[in-house]
């Protein structure tokens, strides 16, 4: 079954390691949806977050390739453990009249998002949610302003929920 996979990889914190990792999804042409990298707690180790859609087969692959790499130092599957997932988007509105504008402090107070930024004909929201929501959020700008949005989206960061 194709269905939306999330994994997490801690690999070695040095040069060419997120070059070497990308290039083995690009390698067997798995394709990637997100990917964003980040150094750990410990200086020596990078987090690499991932979410791709694949079906069950190719996902085992995928984990059997990362597993053997050199860089990797532990994978772990999110796709069925309760985690959060947030993404990072920033969407800014050109053009924009004094009544755009209201509108716009309207939609982010309904969707939780932050005016960031803004002047007398431009307005930037950034916001953390999940890709639906932002998905969400960009349809609704779309129908309003879909010549003046440009979009910049973050990949995905997850963690484990707290068990109890």
């Amino acid at each position: 079954m194709i269905k939306k996979r999330c994994i997490c990889l801690f690999v070695e914190n040095e040069i060419g390691a997120l070059a070497r990792i990308s290039g083995l999804f690009s390698g067997k042409s798995y394709n990637v949806d997100t990917l964003t990298v980040g150094v750990t707690e410990d200086k020596s180790v990078s987090r690499m977050t991932i979410g791709l859609t694949s079906d069950d087969r190719t996902f085992e692959q995928i984990k059997k390739v990362l597993n053997r790499s050199i860089e990797v130092i532990k994978v772990v599957d999110y796709t069925d453990r309760t985690i959060h997932i947030k993404e990072l988007m920033f969407v800014k509105i050109s053009g924009c009249s004094d009544k755009d504008i209201e509108e716009i402090f309207r939609i982010a107070k309904v969707f939780h998002i932050a005016v960031i930024d803004y002047n007398q004909k431009n307005v930037l929201v950034e916001s953390v949610q999940t890709q639906d929501d932002n998905n969400r959020l960009i349809a609704l700008l779309e129908q309003y302003y879909s010549n003046r949005i440009e979009i910049v989206r973050g990949g995905t960061v997850a963690i484990e929920a707290l068990n109890e």
